[in-house]
């Protein structure tokens, strides 16, 4: 399957609770932080970056 968020948008998007890189994940599309393991989901290839829809994954 094909990255359906543009490279460039990847390149500059951040955590917004913790400013720390995101994690680009094909299924379910989702973009995960690597420091606070917050997972933003991804909708009709628009990233949900809202800390209090985000889900956290247990490390």
């Amino acid at each position: 399957m094909p990255l359906m968020i543009a490279k460039e948008l990847l390149e500059i998007l951040v955590c917004p609770a913790c400013k720390q890189a995101l994690e680009y994940r094909q299924n379910p599309e989702t973009l995960k932080c690597t420091q606070c393991h917050r997972v933003y989901a991804v909708r009709d290839d628009i990233p949900i970056m809202l800390i209090d829809q985000a889900t956290i994954e247990k490390v």
